[in-house]
């Protein structure tokens, strides 16, 4: 079976012995040593000015929803993850959908303007497949209108634009270590701000805590755990290992996708991209089920990331999306990890080639 990814496991002794630190110390959750240990570290790879772990990549975005005060309507993309939106109705806001580029795959930042209304707080854009946005002009549009920035870059461990984090970007971004990522802590996220915003996340994602025993205001528990963080530790001293491998299965991918009647992301110049994803864009939805059955009867398993297009979520305001509608209904992912082989990538490329 070769399904679309496949987690990285540390040699299982390495995780063992980061653990028994806590296991020692009896301390499995509430902050200890490893979760502060993770962050400094992380903090240091990724060179980014402030880091809060959390439990799973999701409640960031809530939290710094929540945190911003952020109200009424807020400016999204169509084509992410369900989390992008439903973080938004969650919070009890109304997300207002802006299409898509068709090469990026990005917001299509020259169409935000049009969408900003007096009831508009903020734009919540995703670096789609680590692919960023434009963040220059993203930035100067939320400085003309005095909205807040947050950007969904679950995808986008290790992801530098124009020499620095892409994390560094925006008022807030936010990252998943999920299994399926290619840096991850079993299940788990961050969330990255700039340091007079630090404060203000951290309580919130602490139940509101200010001291054991003075609460501050309003918050949720969104700690990460020690065998979470054992687990990240573990990951952490193989991420570039992990990135070169996926590096050279996707350069061995381009060699064979490159005669397919294929497209393929477009990356925005100054990326240093981290390989986490392969997707295809097939023709039409009808060539892309042909192929995903012919790959799925031999048992090889790709995903339609992402699909539906978000604006048609059943909990939304429908809005005019046509090229992420269009883009969600014909693309798909390619199996791709550390360590998959270029037999396996060939026999892929085999099946798509005869079946498409």
């Amino acid at each position: 079976m070769i399904n679309v990814t496949k987690t990285f496991l540390p040699p299982q002794n390495e995780y063992q012995a980061i653990l028994k630190e806590a296991w020692d110390a009896g301390w499995m959750t509430n902050r200890g040593v490893l979760v502060k240990e993770l962050e400094a570290r992380l903090k240091d790879y990724l060179e980014v000015q402030d880091i809060i772990a959390m439990t799973n990549g999701t409640l960031p975005l809530q939290i710094a929803i929540k945190a911003l005060g952020l109200q009424g309507e807020i400016i999204t993309t169509p084509f992410s993850y369900v989390a992008t939106t439903s973080s938004i109705v969650w919070e009890g806001c109304t997300p207002v959908f802006v299409d898509i580029h068709s090469e990026y795959l990005t917001i299509d930042e020259t169409k935000i303007e049009a969408a900003i209304t007096a009831e508009t707080s903020a734009i919540l854009a995703t670096h789609v497949f680590g692919n960023p946005c434009d963040v220059e002009a993203i930035e100067q549009i939320a400085k003309k209108h005095h909205l807040k920035v947050i950007y969904d870059a679950a995808h986008c461990f290790g992801v530098r634009y124009k020499g620095q984090s892409v994390f560094n970007y925006g008022d807030v971004s936010t990252c998943s270590f999920h299994a399926t990522k290619l840096f991850h802590t079993g299940e788990g996220g961050a969330l990255f701000c700039k340091p007079e915003l630090r404060d203000e996340m951290y309580y919130h994602h602490n139940l509101g805590h200010d001291g054991p025993d003075v609460f501050r205001s309003l918050g949720i528990n969104a700690k990460m755990s020690e065998l979470q963080s054992a687990m990240g530790l573990a990951v952490l001293p193989y991420v570039d290992t992990i990135v070169q491998q996926r590096r050279e299965a996707v350069d061995y991918y381009k060699t064979l996708v490159d005669a397919l009647p294929l497209k393929t992301i477009e990356l925005r110049e100054h990326t240093q991209w981290n390989y986490s994803y392969y997707p295809v864009i097939f023709k039409n939805e009808i060539k892309l089920l042909q192929v995903k059955m012919a790959l799925e009867q031999v048992d090889i398993y790709p995903r339609r990331y992402f699909y539906p297009s978000l604006n048609q979520l059943p909990y939304v305001k429908d809005g005019n999306c046509p090229i992420s509608e269009t883009v969600a209904s014909s693309i798909m992912c390619l199996p791709l990890w550390a360590g998959i082989t270029k037999s396996d990538i060939k026999t892929i490329c085999k099946i798509i080639k005869t079946s498409i």
